[in-house]
């Protein structure tokens, strides 16, 4: 499967280049069905994720990568809750609210105002309406996860 993994990954390079569009992560199950998650610094709307399946469907086919034709393909966006994996990711939610959770498991929640390829920084509000709000910056090192909140 690692094979396939990083054939289907250099197939998608090309489809990436010029846009705005960037490789977030892929999974292939036994059962050969493959998930490519996308993102786009702009959006990623269904017409960019429609383009880039049916292009990376022919390529897939073209290269035979699947001679028997057995396979499913499906492109679509990390999901809300998932967590952000690569640095772009981080980028295009700066000022929006995320929890951070730390290697020793202790979570974070504030606004992302900076990301740099060392940290991110997080403002958090004090637990009163009081209470100062405190800046403070994570070593990306020191991450586990971070994952978008939804705010309502």
């Amino acid at each position: 499967m690692v094979e396939t993994t990083e054939k289907v990954i250099e197939l998608l390079g090309p489809l990436l280049d010029g846009t705005d569009i960037f490789f977030v992560n892929i999974k292939v199950k036994p059962i050969n069905n493959i998930k490519v998650y996308l993102d786009a610094d702009g959006g990623f709307s269904i017409e960019k994720c429609s383009s880039i399946n049916r292009k990376l469907y022919g390529l897939i086919e073209a290269a035979q990568l699947f001679p028997d034709g057995d396979y499913s393909l499906e492109v679509s966006s990390p999901g809300v809750d998932e967590p952000l994996i690569q640095p772009r990711q981080y980028k295009k939610n700066v000022g929006r609210t995320v929890t951070v959770t730390d290697l020793g498991g202790k979570e974070k929640t504030g606004v992302m105002k900076d990301v740099s390829d060392a940290a991110i920084t997080l403002e958090i509000k004090g637990a009163k309406p009081k209470d100062p709000t405190i800046t403070t910056e994570i070593p990306i090192a020191d991450i586990k996860k971070t994952v978008v909140q939804i705010i309502f």
